[in-house]
């Protein structure tokens, strides 16, 4: 499998394709990253340097990528992330150029934003893209329940609310959605819930709550993620060994006390994934 991964990097820590990359190395995936920024670390620790890289020279770069013939090998392309206002139009005009070249190719969208406790953390622009231009495009989007209660202009908290947001999501394009955080207000105390719903049915997956926030870790779910549908087909199976080997990573990282994401230390988990916990049909 070949995915055209384009994400933000980091040089210190783990997230956009400094997050992604390796794990979806680690289980057979070919990636060729594109980078959107270059930043010394995430923006979380309120100071970073590095640049925030020009759409143009984000665009030459998969043309050169095109340039070597290798988009009809393509299985999907993922993007996160988007440092800037221009990057949406590199991004769906690469997703067009893919699929030109290969009709069965994918695209797999992570609609960064932001989250319930932090609210929008981009610019006041790219929630707008997204919305209008970017998620219609994709096939895949792996937005947060914040995320997609922006995407729907919906507030989904119970299972029926988040059905029914994630159906409105759906009808704007997308065939598949994976909810990366559902938090119902009658779901077992010290858990949390992934929630995917594509034409075949929907599926829910609770895990215990860790309590810690680790950067990083939604870009790791949504590059898991689509590895796994894309290589099985099955949203179900899919979500089963993305919240096994998430779940691992991030009890693996709250151990070592670290702030950031331990994802070398956690690589046997993605290889490997114990399968611990099962996904229930809810439609």
């Amino acid at each position: 499998m070949k995915i055209l991964s384009i994400q933000s990097a980091v040089a210190y820590g783990h997230v956009g394709n400094s997050a992604a990359v390796f794990p979806l190395q680690r289980i057979g995936v070919e990636v060729l990253p594109v980078y959107t920024v270059n930043f010394s670390n995430h923006t979380g620790y309120g100071a970073w340097r590095g640049p925030l890289i020009d759409p143009n020279d984000v665009r030459e770069v998969i043309t050169g990528i095109e340039e070597r013939g290798v988009f009809g090998e393509i299985d999907a392309v993922l993007s996160g992330y988007q440092g800037g206002e221009g990057i949406g139009d590199v991004i769906i005009d690469a997703v067009a150029r893919v699929k030109a070249a290969n009709p069965d190719a994918v695209y797999a969208c992570d609609p960064v934003m932001g989250n319930a406790k932090s609210g929008c953390f981009v610019a006041p622009a790219i929630p707008i893209l997204l919305r209008e231009k970017v998620v219609p495009a994709a096939d895949i989007i792996t937005p947060n329940q914040f995320e997609l209660g922006f995407l729907t202009d919906t507030e989904p908290d119970t299972l029926q609310s988040t059905l029914t947001s994630v159906d409105l999501a759906m009808a704007m394009g997308p065939r598949t959605v994976l909810v990366t955080s559902v938090e119902r207000p009658d779901r077992e105390e010290g858990t949390i819930e992934m929630l995917v719903a594509d034409p075949t049915g929907a599926w829910i997956v609770q895990t215990p709550r860790l309590p810690m926030k680790a950067n990083g870790s939604g870009d790791v779910t949504a590059a898991l993620f689509t590895a796994h549908y894309v290589a099985t087909g099955d949203a179900k199976t899919a979500l089963e060994r993305t919240a096994s080997s998430v779940f691992d990573l991030l009890a693996a990282t709250l151990e070592s006390g670290a702030r950031e994401l331990q994802l070398v230390e956690a690589q046997e988990f993605y290889a490997n994934p114990r399968m611990q916990f099962t996904a229930r049909q809810v439609r």
